[in-house]
């Protein structure tokens, strides 16, 4: 037999725990890791901007 209230609290636990991870991996890094990680994307996109061909 299953109880809905305890089911229900299982329920939102979990996804408080999900929603807690994904803003530790979003807003969890330092200011030189989130600095590391634009330079590449900048670097990416000027990479691909060079590349393209205009017509």
């Amino acid at each position: 037999m299953i109880k809905f209230g305890k089911a229900k609290k299982a329920m939102a636990r979990n996804q408080r725990n999900k929603q807690a991870e994904e803003n530790r991996i979003k807003f969890g890094r330092t200011k030189i890791q989130k600095e590391r990680d634009e330079s590449a994307r900048n670097k990416h996109t000027r990479h691909v901007e060079n590349h393209k061909i205009d017509e």
